[in-house]
């Protein structure tokens, strides 16, 4: 039984996105961005213009904001990739662009404020974390394993542990 709940716990870290980390990291860069950027509920432009809701909005197009001509005549969609690319060095991605922050550089630092900014929708509302639909029902069906021990519930049943299927569960 010990080695059951050993395997269990180990197995619910393991599966734990570590999304967290890199958004309290990514905030933790942000502070660099502040400098002209605003990003929440409470978002005004700034220097530059509002990050709300940045994957999937065309360049330009932030009402109140005076953007350089480069940035309007862009044709750039924000996703993931056109981002990483451009917060390494802004002004190779568009030239012309009043932005003056000279990049960043490390792969990690990149991925931390990509998950940052993507918590955050249009309205400045932080986006929730949900389960697929699946995995939220094997959560909150309070299922109990074969021994009917309460301290089972709100686990998940063993199919959501087969990736970790080289550990035993016996």
């Amino acid at each position: 039984m010990r080695r059951l709940a050993l395997v269990l716990g180990f197995g619910i870290f393991a599966i734990a996105p570590g999304y967290a980390q890199d958004v309290a990291s990514g905030e933790k860069i942000f502070v660099q961005c502040k400098a002209c950027h605003q990003i929440g509920e409470n978002a005004k432009n700034a220097v530059g213009p509002v990050l709300n809701g940045l994957f999937g909005r065309k360049s330009g197009t932030i009402e109140g904001y005076s953007y350089s001509p480069a940035n309007k005549n862009s044709g750039i969609t924000w996703d993931e990739a056109t981002f990483r690319e451009y917060i390494k060095d802004p002004k190779a991605k568009i030239p012309g662009t009043k932005m003056v922050f000279p990049g960043l550089k490390d792969p990690k630092q990149i991925d931390d404020i990509v998950a940052f900014l993507k918590q955050f929708d249009s309205a400045g509302k932080k986006a929730g974390l949900s389960l697929p639909e699946e995995s939220s029902r094997r959560f909150s069906s309070g299922a109990v394993d074969e021994t009917g021990s309460a301290a089972f519930r709100r686990l998940p049943d063993r199919s959501v542990l087969q990736p970790m299927a080289f550990l035993s569960i016996d």
